[in-house]
């Protein structure tokens, strides 16, 4: 990142509250110190969700494109640079763009407390509100309900994926209760695509959606995405589409492919555009076979593989994912934050990897140590080592398994930072 943006960022930084507190209040106020960019964007597709809501958004993004539209997309958190979290009508923001939307957040804040979150939330609603688009996606953040980018008072759609156990801290610890708080982007006669539910999340979301007034496009319910004879096929009331398969690795990618299907034909896209939704959206860092790079020439001959999920669902897709895969000794370099459900993250992996190798994530305040996630690896039946970084932990592995797959994974401030020293 180039100094200008990062020096404001950083003193954007020093204005967190020392709690968290989740409350819309200080992002409406500098919205409204900013004349309320909110109501000046174009139509608003709002996507939340446990997992999935980013590759449903990478999959929504090159349906609209291949279809003429113009896109913005705002996303987080960034993996190797901050620009990566606002897409201005399809290129990623400026430096100088992004250095002018952030200092006029800043100074139109003053010094009242606000979240890093929500100030560089505002300044991606604020970007968003000066250039011309057709669409514009939102990822919220954390949960919904109080979430940053929750403040669009009549969206075009919103969209719901798979909802599980994640940030408890603030959400609440039963499935219920984290319903409850996705549901929160659910807007009075707004449309809502809903991926596939536990019984519990699926009861919350009708319940809430019944009471203002919303209509769901619900997965079982309203439409049906299946794969046969390697083709992906999904259902609705208005036909069947034969499809190819998601580019994007992993069974679970083909629930996510039919909510984004599901939401392309509700905004009348054609069956071209639903194709483009699956053959062309890139989405790092989720399960990404490196191909090049620094680190990838460190590992060869083995394969390069990384993954930022972090959550036990996500550790459930990431095995059956490996599973699928061709047959070849699998072996984990992993660092995670202290904040998350290791041992929830880790058991399904154990059934998969040969090995573990832990590492702590570099500049990162909240990293679990090495040795903590290498015992936790250790509980649930894993061989597990530690390395002092990734790069030694390549070399190490190879040397004893040169025919590996490697897979580094466990946040995606691990990723970020992998793919910033891959180059």
């Amino acid at each position: 990142m180039t100094a200008g943006s990062d020096a404001i960022l950083a003193r954007m930084m020093a204005l967190h509250p020392k709690v968290i507190d989740l409350t819309l209040d200080r992002v409406w106020a500098l919205l409204e110190k900013l004349d309320n960019p909110q109501d000046k964007l174009p139509p608003v597709i709002h996507l939340a969700g446990t997992n999935g809501k980013g590759s449903t958004q990478a999959m929504i993004r090159a349906g609209l494109e291949q279809s003429g539209a113009s896109v913005h997309a705002y996303t987080s958190p960034h993996l190797a640079r901050f620009h990566e979290r606002i897409r201005l009508a399809g290129a990623l923001i400026s430096e100088d763009t992004l250095t002018v939307i952030l200092d006029r957040c800043y100074t139109a804040n003053g010094p009242d407390p606000i979240t890093y979150f929500e100030i560089t939330t505002v300044a991606g609603l604020l970007a968003f509100a000066q250039t011309p688009a057709d669409f514009t996606l939102l990822e919220v953040g954390l949960g919904g309900r109080l979430d940053a980018t929750n403040v669009i008072g009549t969206p075009a759609i919103t969209i719901i994926t798979p909802i599980d156990l994640d940030h408890q801290q603030f959400l609440g610890d039963t499935l219920t209760a984290i319903a409850g708080e996705k549901a929160g982007i659910i807007k009075r006669g707004v449309p809502c695509v809903v991926g596939p539910q536990h019984g519990e999340s699926m009861d919350v979301i009708e319940a809430i959606a019944a009471r203002i007034g919303a209509p769901l496009l619900a997965f079982g319910q309203h439409w049906h995405v299946s794969v046969e004879r390697d083709r992906l096929i999904f259902q609705d009331d208005n036909g069947l589409l034969d499809l190819p398969l998601p580019a994007l690795p992993g069974a679970h990618q083909i629930q996510n492919a039919g909510a984004a299907i599901a939401a392309l034909r509700y905004l009348r896209r054609d069956e071209d555009a639903c194709e483009a939704a699956l053959t062309r959206p890139y989405w790092p860092a989720r399960m990404e076979h490196l191909k090049s790079g620094k680190l990838v020439d460190m590992a060869k001959p083995a394969e390069l593989w990384l993954d930022g999920g972090h959550n036990p669902a996500a550790g459930r897709a990431l095995a059956a994912t490996l599973k699928a895969q061709p047959p070849r000794p699998t072996h984990l370099i992993c660092g995670m934050l202290n904040t998350k459900d290791i041992s929830g993250y880790l058991q399904p992996l154990a059934e998969v990897a040969q090995s573990l190798t832990a590492v702590s994530i570099p500049d990162e305040l909240n990293t679990l140590p090495a040795q903590t996630t290498a015992a936790e690896a250790l509980k649930v039946g894993m061989p597990a080592k530690t390395a002092a970084n990734v790069g030694s932990a390549i070399a190490k592995i190879v040397t004893d398994t040169p025919n590996a797959r490697i897979l580094i994974c466990g946040s995606l401030y691990l990723a970020g930072h992998v793919m910033r020293e891959n180059g």
